[in-house]
């Protein structure tokens, strides 16, 4: 987990879910930085098993696929050093989607209006018990499962289709 909680290696990583394949130089164009940085933090990802060489290329071009398609933790653990490995990892996700955030609202302005119209920003409070919280938590997998088979197979994504960032945080507040 502590592995993985750099923002890079975490941009690095939803690249190549997105992408399939690409070497340290086709990632530093994507994420703005230099292919030797990138080819160091892949090889980082490859060494904890979130990253994998995908064959067929050179040693200056290797290119490097995702081992899986979706990263999951936890931090109920009685494991003091695990619970703090999965905080610093949840912390980091958090921060990325915050950028990723700022950044598609930054950029909404220049979406054709139908697609802006369509699109939603906001929040909901609500009050629930623990069983309310993980029957609607499935409920929302449930839901999402149905389109996730598109993002790592283009060839199920209808036409006019876009990528589009769904957030969902369930998090509970600590009383007050």
């Amino acid at each position: 987990m502590r592995a993985l909680a750099h923002p890079l290696r975490l941009r690095l990583l939803g690249h190549l879910r997105r992408e399939g394949r690409l070497t340290a130089t086709g990632a530093a164009r994507l994420v703005g930085e230099s292919s030797g940085s990138c080819s160091f933090h892949l090889r980082q990802l490859a060494k904890y098993g979130f990253v994998e060489d995908a064959g067929g290329g050179s040693a200056r071009e290797r290119p490097w696929r995702a081992t899986g398609d979706v990263t999951s933790w936890s931090d109920a653990t009685d494991d003091e050093s695990t619970a703090l490995a999965a905080q610093a990892l949840s912390e980091a996700v958090a921060a990325t989607y915050g950028e990723r955030i700022t950044r598609l609202v930054a950029q909404r302005p220049a979406l054709p209006r139908s697609w802006r119209e369509t699109s939603s920003f906001g929040d909901n409070e609500l009050f629930l018990t623990l069983s309310e919280l993980r029957e609607l938590d499935g409920e929302l997998r449930a839901l999402l499962d149905r389109h996730a088979d598109r993002a790592t197979d283009p060839s199920l994504r209808p036409p006019g289709s876009r990528r589009v960032s769904l957030l969902v945080f369930a998090l509970p507040h600590v009383d007050e």
